[in-house]
């Protein structure tokens, strides 16, 4: 499979009331026991993003790599993680590391970082959006220059840059996945859209959006023609929804509805997402009631 398959689940590692490593694991340990699930999503924060500061968070590349052996034979995304916390040759080989320890299903979802209160809290610095964005462009094409063949043995990769330039740069060990680890990215606007059908292998929109169905819908159809003209295949990239689900009777329909809506739209994947102190039990319960239902309608995928 070169894909996640239609549902996975997301648990983010960050909270106000806070999470421990034990409450995490047995998460994913439960969720890597569910077939209703292709994937364990992660989100990509220093703490709680609900808040200007504070709370808790576990950093998600070195999160995801110690949580891969409770989810084997799954995937494991991050939707996504921020240019702004790492230079994107980092990137590149933690991606690489998961991707080995994956068998080839790790999906590294990009971001152009947008929290300010958090990189102020780190001394991170947040240039202004037109930077911001052309450092964002330039770590795609970044990570694209290392995942490639070129790449995997001497003289490697040289690619001048005016923030991520490279000279005889190797990525070894090599990702085991062709092409490297799955690329889908997180840009919304026109140039964002651009960007996608250049280099990416899907696309995940927000998951905090008024008519989220309706948006995802109308930026399906502007990726499917920026594809189209950039002479790629649609059949090829994945476009994926999220929806957060609350675990009572009310929030889990909404959540069905949303998510059959997103399927219906056309995406490929869905990411149910629970916040961490549900619990191995939370997840079950929306695995029953929310996934399980949202499959079988779906057909089955």
């Amino acid at each position: 499979m070169t894909r996640p398959g239609l549902l996975g689940f997301r648990v983010s590692p960050t909270s106000t009331q806070g999470i421990d490593w034990a409450a995490l694991d047995a998460i994913w340990a439960a969720g890597g026991s569910l077939d209703v699930f292709s994937a364990g999503w992660l989100s990509d924060h220093l703490s709680d993003a609900s808040m200007e500061r504070g709370g808790t968070g576990f950093e998600s590349l070195t999160t995801a790599a110690a949580l891969a052996h409770r989810v084997q034979g799954k995937w494991i995304g991050i939707a996504v993680l921020a240019n702004t916390f790492r230079h994107p040759a980092l990137v590149a080989k933690a991606a690489t590391a998961i991707d080995n320890a994956t068998g080839g299903r790790f999906v590294v979802g990009l971001g152009a970082g947008w929290h300010g209160g958090e990189h102020a809290a780190f001394g991170i610095r947040l240039p202004p959006m037109e930077e911001r964005f052309a450092r964002y462009e330039s770590a795609v094409a970044t990570l694209r220059a290392l995942f490639s063949d070129a790449a995997r043995e001497a003289p490697g990769v040289t690619r001048p840059d005016p923030f991520y330039p490279l000279d005889g740069a190797t990525l070894a060990p090599a990702p085991i996945r062709p092409g490297g680890p799955a690329l889908w990215l997180g840009g919304q606007r026109r140039r964002g859209i651009s960007l996608a059908a250049r280099y990416a292998d899907g696309w995940i929109m927000p998951g905090t959006l008024a008519g989220a169905v309706a948006y995802f819908g109308e930026r399906r159809e502007e990726l499917l023609r920026t594809l189209q003209a950039a002479g790629r295949d649609p059949a090829a990239f994945a476009l994926a929804g999220q929806v957060e689900v609350v675990l009572d009777a009310a929030g889990m329909r909404v959540a069905r509805e949303t998510a059959l809506g997103f399927i219906r739209a056309g995406a490929d994947h869905v990411t149910l997402g629970i916040p961490g102190r549900a619990g191995p039990a939370g997840l079950e319960l929306m695995a029953r009631e929310v996934a399980e239902p949202i499959r079988q309608a779906a057909g089955g995928g």
